[in-house]
């Protein structure tokens, strides 16, 4: 069987690590310039190629992936792809991105012969650049058999959740339930400061307690232990995927008021200055703080 050529589109905080995995898994890779050079070069030292447009990417690879920041980006770049792409490749989409949007590709791509995957990610950028991500993926089964070996290269857990379409629903259910999370510890801690609580003695019943999990260690990251960059997923992108929540449970037909409460949270923190590259999702805390009148920062 000929080994896949890779393009990959969107080298930023994860698509970078993703990258450099599937270099090291021993694939061709074609990359193309993001706004910041630096993930660029280092790739390229790495062995990539650099295509000068999508249409040249797309003439490159056999499979592409996309990491970008939503369903506009992801638009935009398939169309770009499809003046180079062959029928027989196959688009795999890492973003976390609108299930509408996503099977509308999917069926686009398929009146071409080319085949769609979505597989967002779970975890952070230090897990992307260790190959320890997760992946949820959508796709029919001869198209997620195809794309796993490379996948394999940088995810530790891969799951099929189902076809096109599938891995978008299932990223939005799990970012419902972890930034649904961070709203509720952004508050209570809030409440908790502006009763006499402060964050550490909060963290000091929760961490180690029923209540204690993998992502609240890393969302007290930022408050207990003043590390800004404890989890770097913008508000921005958060508020994003909240909205694309709603647009999911609009078109289910599903009332979802704890989901708009949560991105309600992520809006007052973007429209009162957290909407910056660095404003990271533990830094709700100090939003939802400055709201109340109390200040909580590291």
């Amino acid at each position: 069987m000929t080994k896949e050529t890779i393009g990959f589109v969107g080298a930023g905080l994860m698509g970078h690590g993703i990258a450099a995995n599937i270099l090291k898994g021993g694939y061709d890779l074609a990359v193309i310039a993001h706004r910041s050079r630096a993930q660029i070069e280092d790739l390229l030292g790495r062995g990539a190629v650099e295509a000068g447009d999508l249409a040249e990417l797309g003439t490159r690879a056999s499979m592409v992936f996309l990491c970008l920041p939503g369903s506009p980006q992801v638009e935009a770049t398939v169309e770009g792809l499809l003046g180079g792409l062959k029928a027989g490749a196959v688009v795999v989409d890492c973003s976390t991105a609108d299930p509408v949007s996503t099977q509308a590709l999917a069926a686009r791509l398929a009146a071409r012969g080319i085949a769609m995957a979505d597989a967002p990610l779970g975890g952070t950028p230090v897990q992307a650049e260790a190959g320890e991500l997760s992946a949820m993926v959508g796709a029919d089964a001869a198209t997620f058999a195809r794309i796993r070996p490379v996948v394999e290269t940088w995810a530790a857990t891969i799951r099929h959740v189902g076809g096109p379409g599938d891995g978008h629903r299932m990223k939005l259910l799990n970012n419902f339930l972890s930034l649904g999370y961070a709203a509720i510890y952004a508050e209570a801690l809030a409440l908790g400061a502006k009763v006499g609580l402060d964050p550490r003695r909060f963290d000091s019943v929760i961490r180690g307690s029923r209540m204690d999990c993998g992502f609240y260690r890393t969302f007290m990251g930022y408050i207990v232990e003043g590390n800004r960059e404890a989890h770097k997923f913008t508000l921005s992108n958060a508020l994003k995927d909240l909205k694309y929540l709603e647009s999911m449970a609009n078109a289910a037909g599903v009332a979802n008021p704890l989901g708009n409460a949560a991105k309600n949270s992520f809006a007052m923190a973007h429209a009162t200055g957290g909407d910056g590259p660095e404003d990271y999702v533990p830094h709700l805390v100090s939003f939802v703080g400055r709201q109340n009148g109390i200040p909580l920062e590291p």
